[in-house]
């Protein structure tokens, strides 16, 4: 293929694909022990927080009905 020649859309789409491909291979894996790890600590953060906002939506939203009720 000569350089003024633009490769068409399969030719772009297999060579994304072979690129893709070798990146993910030098990707490091976590073991299945640190997946299940960070897992773990991802759901509690995420139980934390949402306890955290919900009682804070709770304190606002008392708050601004006693502004409104003035």
């Amino acid at each position: 293929m000569a350089n003024s020649e633009k490769p068409n859309i399969f030719q772009r789409i297999n060579h994304w694909f072979k690129e893709t491909a070798g990146e993910l291979r030098k990707v490091t894996w976590p073991t299945r022990e640190e997946a299940l790890a960070l897992t773990r600590i991802v759901l509690i953060v995420t139980i934390i927080m949402s306890a955290i906002l919900g009682v804070l939506d709770f304190i606002f939203a008392r708050l601004v009905g006693l502004l409104v009720n003035i």
